[in-house]
């Protein structure tokens, strides 16, 4: 008896060992509230995120944010305290985000944002993004601008981090380019309706509107500008690249321009392009799994935290075991280390000075046209 309680022992022992080598990833994700049309599809790609790597078991801790800040950093604080999580990914959208990683940092966990975020210098250091940066985003559309004529812009955003993340992107940009910002208005995510921006705006009357939202709450503004007359060009940045785009704004977003990654026009990137190979199985895998025209720019993020997991582990591995702060800290490192990886939604290369990482090639400018986004030449 004593012998069988002592293997019995031994077994646990064994278990708790093999548990704590797993590789354990908090992801928060807005399932619910504003975010939704953003955190789903990441969620679901999730479903296809590789069981093991490196011959680490994988373990992904999913938790919904609700499109809230204060939820961001209970879930947060249950990953570092409770999970003992060696990364953190999310959220999807930049205030869940922004309110992350003070917790992150402080903790000295690596934090891989599926938003574009700001944040302050200390904070910075464990925080990596990988959507792409407003400044390389804005490119094609001020691109674009340039080449139209597009003299005046009148800006409609987020009163929160991501649209000043936008404002402070395009307004040096639009100076460079020798066009000007006649009127900035902004309204809350939780807005239903922006009808006295929409009329401000259109009483400016400039030539084209940048509308900064995300997910499903891009479609709102757009329909407003339209049905306060507004005739001119209007923008949206790649955080509105997704179906709900037009399903919810039909007829009213035809014509409009979305910058976006390439990972959801996939089969239109030319065979020369570096993402076109990753983009297209991200689409052929994430469609099947789905159901046809079901892509989505956010769930191409979740597709690209594999593809960092699966560069950046083995690296860690080699100076630290899952589950320590010295792999914590090694999966950091490697971060800036990994060197030049091709994503589905462009080349990234991540350095010490640099946790954007994508360059000004990166973007793709896409227009509504018959309910489908089509490249921009």
């Amino acid at each position: 008896m004593k012998l069988r309680f002592t293997l019995l022992a031994a077994m646990v022992t064994l278990a708790s060992s093999a548990a704590l080598a797993d590789v354990n990833v908090g992801v928060t994700l807005s399932l619910t509230g504003p975010g939704s049309g953003l955190g789903i599809p990441m969620q679901n790609q999730l479903k296809l995120f590789p069981k093991t790597i490196a011959g680490e078991k994988v373990n992904l801790i999913i938790l919904d944010d609700a499109s809230d800040p204060g939820k961001g950093v209970s879930n947060a604080r249950r990953f570092i305290t409770e999970d003992k999580v060696d990364l953190i990914i999310g959220s999807c959208i930049t205030p869940v985000s922004a309110a992350v990683a003070p917790l992150a940092a402080e903790a000295k966990t690596l934090q891989i944002s599926a938003a574009p975020v700001g944040v302050p210098p200390d904070q910075e250091h464990w925080l990596f993004r990988l959507p792409q940066g407003a400044n390389v985003m804005a490119y094609p559309i001020v691109e674009h601008m340039k080449k139209t004529g597009v003299k005046t812009v009148g800006f409609l955003g987020y009163a929160d981090a991501y649209g000043e993340i936008w404002l402070k992107a395009m307004t040096p940009a639009l100076e460079q380019a020798g066009i000007k910002l006649v009127a900035t208005e902004r309204f809350a995510r939780t807005d239903t309706s922006v009808t006295p921006q929409a009329l401000k705006l259109t009483s400016a009357n400039p030539d084209a509107i940048l509308v900064v939202a995300s997910g499903s709450g891009a479609a709102m503004p757009q329909k407003g500008l339209v049905e306060r007359g507004y005739k001119g060009k209007i923008y949206q940045t790649h955080a509105a690249a997704t179906p709900d785009l037009v399903r919810i704004g039909g007829k009213d977003v035809e014509g409009g321009y979305v910058v976006s990654g390439p990972a959801v026009i996939a089969e239109q990137l030319p065979d020369s392009h570096p993402s076109k190979k990753l983009a297209v199985d991200f689409v052929t895998h994430y469609e099947k799994l789905m159901g046809p025209g079901s892509r989505n720019q956010f769930a191409a993020h979740s597709y690209d935290a594999a593809i960092v997991l699966e560069k950046i582990i083995p690296m860690a591995k080699k100076k630290a075991k899952p589950g320590t702060p010295e792999f914590r800290a090694a999966l950091r490192d490697a971060m800036e280390t990994m060197g030049r990886t091709v994503f589905s939604h462009g080349v990234m290369n991540w350095t010490a000075k640099d946790h954007w990482g994508y360059t000004n090639e990166t973007g793709v400018l896409l227009q509504v046209k018959d309910g489908k986004f089509v490249v921009v030449h």
